[in-house]
Parts: C-alpha cells; structure tokens; sequence
C-alpha cells in the first residue's frame, strides 16, 4: 500500500512539473508593461526540488493564512517560529519582551502631522491607511506576526537561488565617490540621489518621514526605492555593515509595480549576509498588525494627494539591539545586536534619499523612475521628497540634522536638492525620470 502511495505521488509529482514546466515556458507575464517571461526560466526536477527546500525554511506554517486583495498571501505565523530565530548567531536568542527606551525629545506628532500649507493640496490632507492586507479589516492573532508568502515563481525571477532576497553591490561612498562617479554607474548599475551626514561622526540612529510614490520600471531586474542607510565599517572592504529601511517599486522581487515597504541588512558589503524583509534568518519581528514586505496604499498622485512614511530606526541603549518604528511609534521589530559585527556598538554614517537600478538593457539609460519620476525643482505634489531628518546621539536624543551634504552622480538622470524650514526641519527633494534627451 505504502508502495502504491509514494508511485501515485510519484507520478503526481511529474505530472504536477510538467504542467508547471509547461507554464513558466509558455506562461507570459505582463503586469504594468513589463514582460516577465524572460526571466522565468525553464527548472529542472532537482532545481525546484531545491528551490521547494528553501521556500519549506522560510514560509514557516501559519496558525491563519490572509489572502490580500493585491494578490499576497500574508501568513499568520507564531512569532516564536518566524524565520529570524533560524540564525546561528541567534540559536539562544529570547524575543525582548521588554520595550525599547524610546529615543527622547521627540517632536510631538500633532505638530509633526499638522498640515501646513506645503502639505496641503487643494484643501485635502495626507492620510494613510496603510498595507492592502488589512484593508477588509483582517488581522493576524495576537502572539502572532503577518510574514508575506514567498512562491516559486518569485524565486525563479531572481538571478539564482542564492541572489533570491539579497540586494546587489551597489552602494557608494559619498565621502569619496564624487570624482568617479560615472565609473560607480558603469560598473555596478546603481544610482542615487542621497543627502549624507560626516563619516567622523557617532550614530545611534536616524529618522524621516518618506513621500510614497509608485515609480514606473522600466526592466524586470530594476528597482526604484526611497530610503534610509544606518551603516558602519569599510565601503572599499568587505565589512561594511548596513540597516535600511524605507519603500521600494521591485517587480523581480515581488512580481509587481506596487510600492511596498522593505528592510534590509548586510554586514559584509552585501556579499553573502543578510537579505530583504523575512526572507532569511535575522531581523525579528514583533508587530502583528504590519506585513514587511507588503504594499503600500494610498500613494502619491501628481499635483493631488500626497502620502508619507515616517520611519525611525535605533539603537535600544538596554539591550543593544537596532529597533525599528513606523508611524506614530508603532513598533515593528529588531536587528538583533548578535548580527553585527561595526553597528554592534555604533553607525558612523547615515544616508537618505533614493536608489535605483540601471542595466542599460536597450544599450542606453533606464527610464525607470526614482521618487515620483520628476526632478527636485518641481517642488511639492510633484517632486517626491524626504523631511524632518533626524539622528539620535550617544544620548539616546533625537535632534534634527542641520548641515547635511548632498550627492548624485548622474544629475541629468536624478538629483537632489536640500533645504530647511520650521515646518519640516531639515528636508529634500531627490528624483528624477531616468533616460531623457540630457540622459541619454
């Protein structure tokens, strides 16, 4: 009997490959213009037998499953079997249970969030209703957290099974980078529009309130994302460590051109450590009630509403662990302190602004878009911006950062300008459309 069993499962097994071989050649996808077919490749019997091993590892079997209205499928998992306690460095690790000490001197968010006329268009607010997922009012139990289902096919869109979830190389050192800057673009792909602080500085953190936008891209292998870097350790070596966080448009990653909120660690240049969202062992989840990884809705529409994020991350002086927060002090989780190797004690840099990708793959540049797709000149409801940026210190003090400096390497593509006011404090505008007559 047990024969028979394993033969029909055999055989269901062959006939489920085929039909899925059948699908990913044949198959076309084609979301917002961007065709998919290329990149899903034909997989072999042992491939998907691999790729189904590590999808077993990370998509840890819910007490409920969600299924959002965008097409996501949100599981529901225990927080003490989220994929996070899967590390080595974490095998003894115990969820903190204790709350973080908050950052002190925090602006008070009725002002923070009081619309002045520059966050006024036509007399509608911002508002924010955050993630899709939740948008029938479902959640996920308490003692539990939302982590997005990964599926076959969004690994097979990655370069390999080893790149699936991991950010390429393509940072720059703004310190250094401005007079090769043409060679960073040429060599790895990445651009930016970033504002920066000093490298001979302590960082315990940093805070922003983000605009959302909804970027076109151009190529399945591009991305366009908003964000902040916490970082320490050596950019010309390979010990750099980094913590980031913020909302990016990947349709390799998730299979669409919808904003989503992201998170992301490296501590070894973005080598082999660390990865997107909950798709390796690392950061912890606590918060129920957000999906990492999840879209992002209202977004921002040009010369009408506008929606932002504010983000804060630091450095729990209790425990040494990096939290991260959203909102008006939600809670979503931790970098445990036992990954890092430079910000186990402090980040000697922060940056924020934009990233995106270009593979030139028409022999001239990307017209993906970073921010909003229009140049910082365009001012508000047009130009996407960063505001109210922040550092905490060795005190575990916010205060707002004055005198930061400001780099983008291809100005004809994207760019970036600075500014302060009562308002927003120390802010930006920063993006741009990508290829047009001056980039060609």
């Amino acid at each position: 009997m047990g024969n028979i069993v394993a033969n029909k499962n055999g055989v269901l097994y062959l006939l489920l490959h085929l039909l899925l071989l059948c699908f990913l050649v044949v198959g076309e996808f084609d979301l917002s213009g961007l065709n998919y077919t290329k990149f899903i490749r034909q997989a072999s019997r042992l491939r998907l037998e691999r790729i189904q091993k590590h999808l077993e590892k990370i998509n840890k079997p819910p007490l409920i499953t969600i299924q959002s209205p965008d097409g996501d499928i949100i599981d529901c998992v225990h927080k003490r079997k989220q994929p996070a306690l899967d590390h080595p460095l974490l095998k003894n690790h115990k969820i903190q249970k204790v709350p973080p000490e908050m950052p002190k001197r925090l602006i008070q968010e009725e002002v923070r969030n009081s619309m002045s006329n520059e966050a006024t268009i036509k007399g509608t607010p911002r508002q924010w209703q955050w993630q899709m997922w939740r948008s029938n009012g479902t959640r996920c139990p308490k003692g539990t957290v939302p982590i997005r289902r990964s599926s076959v096919h969004d690994v097979l869109r990655a370069k390999s099974l080893f790149h699936f979830g991991k950010k390429q190389r393509g940072f720059i050192n703004p310190a250094r980078r401005r007079a090769d800057a043409p060679d960073i673009v040429s060599g790895n792909g990445h651009e930016h529009a970033i504002a920066y602080t000093g490298t001979t500085q302590e960082f315990y953190g940093a805070r922003a309130t983000i605009n959302v936008w909804d970027p076109s891209i151009e190529e399945v292998n591009e991305f366009s994302l908003s964000q902040i870097w916490i970082l320490s350790g050596s950019f010309d070596g390979s010990d750099l460590n980094s913590i980031e966080a913020g909302w990016q448009v990947s349709p390799e990653l998730y299979g669409d051109n919808r904003p989503r909120l992201f998170t992301y660690w490296t501590t070894d240049s973005y080598e082999a450590t660390g990865c997107y969202n909950l798709l390796c062992a690392g950061f912890v989840q606590t918060n129920s009630r957000i999906a990492i990884g999840a879209s992002i809705s209202p977004v921002s529409q040009y010369t009408a509403n506008q929606y932002d994020i504010t983000i804060l991350i630091w450095k729990d002086p209790k425990l040494g662990n990096w939290w991260m927060g959203l909102g008006d002090n939600t809670l979503i989780g931790y970098w445990p302190a036992e990954l890092f190797t430079h910000l186990a004690d402090r980040a000697t840099m922060v940056e924020w602004g934009g990233e995106v990708v270009n593979s030139r793959a028409n022999g001239q540049h990307t017209s993906t878009q970073m921010g909003s797709g229009h140049f910082p000149e365009d001012g508000f409801g047009k130009s996407s911006y960063f505001r109210n940026l922040e550092v905490v210190d060795a005190d575990n003090s916010l205060s707002s950062v004055r005198g930061i400096s400001t780099l983008a390497e291809n100005t004809n593509c994207y760019n970036i300008r600075s500014s302060y006011n009562k308002e927003w404090g120390t802010f930006f505008y920063y993006g741009g459309p990508g290829n047009n007559p001056r980039c060609p």
